[in-house]
Formats: structure tokens, sequence, C-alpha cells
């Protein structure tokens, strides 16, 4: 998803460059920088907390290719090719999040 948002904020006018190019960059590379620091932290509410602040990225990434859309920095079809990346990573972030509430109730009973 991040490489991909890298190319797109390649075309957008340079008028956009520290707003919503900045801000496509920043969000996506929050999601996978935010499994990260979950996965790190060894307890599974916390990995579920910040697995759902990632999920709550990709939806933020979601308006902003909509706004992208608006401008006609995109086309529909580049538009739709995102989001359904987007939307498929979403369901895959949720399978995981149910996996770790899965866990932490296992854990929970021994």
């Amino acid at each position: 998803m991040r490489k991909e948002i890298s190319r797109v904020v390649k075309i957008l006018p340079s008028v956009e460059n520290f707003r919503l190019s900045d801000l496509m960059i920043r969000v996506s590379r929050s999601v996978s920088a935010n499994i990260a620091e979950g996965h790190g932290r060894y307890h599974f509410q916390e990995n579920i907390q910040f697995c759902r602040q990632s999920r709550g990225s990709l939806y933020e990434l979601l308006d902003h290719i909509n706004v992208a859309l608006d401008e006609n920095y995109i086309s529909e079809e580049k538009f739709d090719i995102l989001k359904t990346k987007i939307l498929r990573t979403v369901k895959i972030l949720n399978g995981y999040i149910s996996y770790l509430k899965r866990q932490k109730i296992l854990t929970q009973r021994i």
C-alpha cells in the first residue's frame, strides 16, 4: 500500500506537495508502523488497539483518495484500484484483530 501511494503522490500537482501528498504519505506509513508497534507490545489488548488505529488510518487514506478523485488528480479507474486495495487491507486487518481477540481469550483461560 505504501509503495502504491508513493507512486500516486508523484502525479499530484506540486501545489499539493505539503497538503494532500504529505497527508497520503504519512497515513500510508502509519498503517504498517502501528501494526509493527502493536506487535512489539507483547500484550494482545495493546496490539489490538494499535491495529484499530491502523484500520482508522486506512479509512483516512480512503478519504484522501476520494479527494484526489474529486479534484481530478486521479482517474476513476485508479481510484477503484486503490479503493479495492485499501478495503482488502481492511479485511485482512480485521481478520488479524479477530485472531488477536481469540488468542487473548485463550490465554485468559489458562
